[in-house]
């Protein structure tokens, strides 16, 4: 499982769209900054894993996550890929993973999210599925972002190209 972290906040991805001649789009937009987090898994069978957190994603997030997936897969060992940071270095982390062996924590090579199908997710997650969306609150943000994973969890093809296109198994 490939697993990453990333934020969100009320200030809309603006994207490409189209609209009739002589009338420019406009975006509505509160220009607050409050934001959110999410943690998610790939697997290169196409499935996603998903959990959203209002703040930031740190150490206990980190191990509720891995929990949570530990659980569903009975005696067999679930290897991780994940970058360095810093949350994932955490003594508390570390503490955890030394008492699981079960998980086989694997680390990307510093500054190459190109190999961390995440990176896809993400990218494919804010430039279409939350694209030119603009939530009025915060209560409404992790709404759409729910609603666009689950446009992608019943697509696993598409969760299988980020996969595919990470070219670690070239």
């Amino acid at each position: 499982m490939f697993v990453d972290e990333s934020g969100f906040s009320l200030i809309p991805y603006v994207a490409k769209t189209w609209a009739p001649v002589g009338q420019t789009p406009v975006l509505i937009h509160q220009g607050r900054w409050p934001k959110f987090s999410a943690i998610s898994g790939v697997t290169p069978r196409g499935r996603l894993y998903f959990r959203v957190r209002e703040g930031t994603i740190r150490g206990p997030q980190v191990i509720a996550f891995l929990r949570h997936r530990l659980r569903p897969i009975r005696r067999r060992p679930i290897l991780v890929f994940w970058d360095s940071g810093p949350h994932h270095r955490s003594k508390l982390v570390q503490a955890f993973l030394a008492t699981q062996s079960r998980l086989e924590v694997h680390r990307f090579p510093g500054y190459s999210p190109e190999l961390n199908p995440e990176e896809w997710v993400w990218g494919h997650l804010k430039q279409h599925g939350l694209a030119s969306d603009a939530p009025h609150d915060i209560r409404e943000l992790p709404r759409g972002v729910r609603l666009s994973v689950m446009r992608m969890r019943v697509r696993p093809r598409l969760i299988r190209s980020f996969v595919a296109a990470s070219h670690l198994y070239d």
